[in-house]
């Protein structure tokens, strides 16, 4: 169902920064090429140095802050390609509440074993049932508060706060660019960013396999994207742009930049060469855009990438970047 009004303030970001670092921490800005000081100079956002690897944790440690010690008491779930349910799972474990997740048959290994470690209770399920459980708010098999992976204004505002810190690292950024799962992401960076900086453009990546934001943004509404494919980059593209998340969508992001599975390897290549640093599909996906011949038309001069995660696993990263 469609949100018209909804919106996330520049307020709410900074009261979730009040509690996020209970469990989040504040993570380094680098250039992708430190040698190379020509136009544009591109920034990465490392979220894969999260306790958990990737950004949700943000969005998880403030949404379940602002649970009552009731909706504690009875569990939290939440529905997942991984990193969410990672975020979720180190969250409630500080909040000394039980965790379970619903977690995509498309999740890699390290993934799954992660969520393990962190102590949640797993069940497996197809990316169809999953992305139900997305669309509904709810799943018949699970049991507890749910906790949104992205539909949801305290884990939007969670994620936000990454936002602030770039504004602190880079603050003549004209340009911020992120990966697109759900939108969570980019509703929260697109809020401080239209708030502090409103003369810098937001893009997102999409992976040409699951591009349903850039459909709804030529289309004018939220659609589905009839031909989406897994890969692995199972932490972007998801099926459709969820009715509830359009207006914060519309809002927060310029454009969508579409990039081919072959450019968001080469970018996984690329940031392994020059940075030394692991990035997952998703991540990856936010760096082959910034060196799109798209973004680099329009002229910045200062672009920042989330890196939004790392969990990928290690024989298959290998086998990608050596293709």
């Amino acid at each position: 169902m469609s949100v018209p009004g909804r919106a996330i303030s520049l307020e709410a970001v900074r009261e979730a920064a009040s509690r996020v670092y209970r469990v989040a921490v504040r993570t380094p800005v680098i250039r992708l090429d430190p040698i190379d000081h020509s136009a544009p100079e591109i920034f990465l956002k490392l979220e894969i140095f999260q306790p958990i690897g990737s950004f949700k944790l943000r969005g998880a440690a403030n949404a379940i802050a602002r649970l009552s010690p009731a909706a504690l008491a009875e569990g939290v779930w939440t529905v997942s390609a991984g990193n969410a349910a990672q975020g979720v799972a180190l969250a409630a474990r500080e909040a000394g509440a039980r965790a379970s997740v619903l977690v995509m048959d498309t999740a890699p290994a390290t993934k799954i074993a992660n969520i393990e470690r962190l102590g949640a209770t797993i069940h497996r399920a197809s990316h169809e049932e999953c992305w139900k459980a997305v669309e509904d708010h709810r799943s018949a098999r699970m049991t507890g508060t749910f906790v949104h992976p992205f539909d949801d204004d305290d884990f939007i505002c969670g994620n936000g706060t990454a936002a602030l810190e770039m504004l602190e690292d880079v603050p003549d950024v004209d340009a911020v660019i992120a990966a697109i799962g759900g939108g969570g992401l980019l509703s929260g960076v697109g809020c401080v960013m239209r708030a502090l900086r409103p003369s810098a453009k937001v893009y997102a990546a999409e992976p040409e396999t699951a591009a349903p934001l850039a459909a709804s943004l030529a289309a004018g509404h939220p659609v589905r994207f009839d031909a989406w494919t897994p890969s692995f980059v199972d932490g972007a593209g998801g099926r459709s742009v969820l009715p509830s998340m359009w207006p914060l969508l519309r809002e927060a992001v310029d454009a969508s930049v579409v990039v081919s599975l072959a450019d968001i390897t080469r970018a996984m290549r690329l940031a392994a060469e020059r940075c030394h640093i692991i990035a997952e599909g998703a991540g990856a996906c936010a760096i082959a855009a910034a060196l799109s011949p798209q973004v680099r038309a329009a002229g910045h001069k200062k672009i920042v990438v989330v890196v939004s995660g790392g969990n990928i696993d290690l024989a298959r990263f290998a086998s990608l970047v050596t293709e």
